[in-house]
């Protein structure tokens, strides 16, 4: 018993120890895997895979012009691809058949092996690796039968022929690689950036204090997803204050001044009874901060922008044009009118040229009204005549279901004047006041207001 009982016990420890191994084993390519490739699970890499993931889906759905992430690495990621990438990706299986059929058909003097080059150089811009490689072996393959076919007369030719094929097809593979490499760097570089833009302009909520809201950034190079155009929405013990600005320059300096002049607002629009007071911070925080900075481009820098108030349960609203735009009030009879100051005035960042009062501009805003803010990327698309985009007459006599619908259109109505795309960023943002229902307070009688809401 006591041998018995001692195998049993040596056998399970044999058990265990062979768990064990498998379980080491098993998490050995684990625990040796570099550190470098450990994804982080911080939010920001939760934002940049988001990112990413919406760029790729939404690459997917733009169809064949969607660019350079719309290639092998996205379509896998989106999951969906495009009805003419996917005919495109038998471009491949049509040289190398078109191939045979001509070197079968053609004269003897006549060479097919133009066809089966091109096939896998097609195939390493379409397909993953696996795919190229196929491709590859099968027009080599292809070319060598086809010699033994029509019998060898002369073997400098057939082997010139054969190694071209061969040799074309070896940089396909190394073309497919780097491709791919390519394609993964851009689609997370775009993720990184639509998460930064996602950080300094997020999307406000669809329906704030009475209001219904929908705002839109449309960069001009279409994958930057971030430029130099702002716009925030914030509910305020003093009502619903907004704006919209575009600042002078490109680049990272003025996505920096973007995040300045944003961060600036939040705090100054709950803490400033008057919009004049709140234009005055702005104006503070541009020029004390181009005060710290030793860069010629953010010192001279300045922003045009537009700051407007909703008061709660009141329908007035109220403007502050620095130099910016008109914005538009879109009546519910389809009606159109240009909000234009009544003294131009100087964008924030240039008041030592010529300081004067800011003048608020205090209209009535009527229930079924939108107010249309925007940036010059709009007035300043061009057609192919030269000739300047209108909103104010593109969008009189149009009805729209509510501010997203409106914004829509008109981005829609702007990249169709241009041809496709715009010369200049686009920020966009419209607001709806809608039926009484309280002005202010949600069905249940309770205050919508959120905590910045930005």
């Amino acid at each position: 018993m006591r041998v018995r009982g001692s195998r049993a016990r040596t056998g399970a420890r044999t058990e265990d120890r062979t768990e064990d191994r498998t379980e080491r084993r098993t998490a050995w390519p684990r625990l040796s895997r570099p550190l470098a490739r450990r994804r982080p699970t911080t939010r920001l890499r939760r934002l940049i895979d988001t990112g990413a993931a919406a760029g790729a889906a939404a690459d997917a759905s733009a169809g064949p012009t969607a660019g350079p992430t719309a290639g092998p690495a996205s379509a896998e990621e989106g999951g969906k691809e495009p009805p003419g990438r996917r005919m495109a990706r038998w471009v491949p299986a049509v040289l190398v058949l078109g191939g045979v059929a001509f070197d079968l058909a053609a004269p003897p003097g006549y060479t097919a092996s133009p066809f089966f080059a091109a096939a896998p150089l097609v195939a390493a811009a379409l397909l993953r690796l696996r795919q190229t490689i196929v491709t590859a072996v099968v027009a080599v393959l292809a070319t060598c039968l086809l010699a033994e076919l029509h019998g060898v007369r002369d073997p400098t030719q057939a082997a010139t022929e054969i190694i071209t094929v061969a040799t074309v097809t070896a940089l396909a593979v190394v073309i497919n690689r780097v491709v791919r490499r390519s394609y993964h760097r851009l689609a997370s570089a775009r993720g990184v950036a639509e998460a930064a833009q996602r950080a300094v302009l997020p999307a406000p909520p669809a329906r704030l204090a009475g209001l219904e809201v929908a705002a839109r950034y449309v960069p001009a190079e279409k994958y930057a997803a971030i430029g130099g155009d702002l716009y925030a929405v914030q509910d305020t013990p003093h009502g619903v204050r907004l704006t919209v600005g575009d600042v002078r320059g490109k680049g990272l300096g003025a996505v920096e001044v973007v995040a300045i002049l944003l961060g600036c607002f939040r705090e100054a629009a709950e803490q400033e009874t008057t919009l004049e007071a709140l234009v005055g911070r702005l104006e503070r925080a541009l020029r004390r901060e181009g005060a710290r900075r030793t860069d010629l481009e953010v010192f001279e820098g300045f922003t045009t922008v537009v700051v407007a108030e909703i008061p709660r349960g009141d329908s007035t609203l109220r403007l502050i044009n620095r130099g910016h735009p008109a914005p538009l009030l879109l009546e519910g009879d389809g009606a159109v009118r240009a909000l234009e100051p009544e003294a131009p005035a100087l964008p924030v960042g240039m008041v030592e040229l010529a300081g004067w009062p800011d003048r608020v501009m205090e209209l009535a805003f009527a229930e079924g009204e939108t107010l249309l803010l925007f940036t010059d990327g709009v007035t300043e698309a061009r057609d192919r005549h030269g000739a300047f985009y209108d909103p104010e007459e593109r969008l009189r006599g149009r009805r729209f279901a509510g501010p997203q619908e409106l914004l829509d259109a008109l981005v829609a109505d702007v990249e169709r004047h241009t041809g496709g795309g715009t010369p200049d960023d686009m920020a966009l943002l419209a607001v709806r006041r809608t039926p009484a229902r309280g002005n202010g307070r949600d069905n249940d009688g309770r205050n919508d207001r959120g905590t910045d809401r930005g």
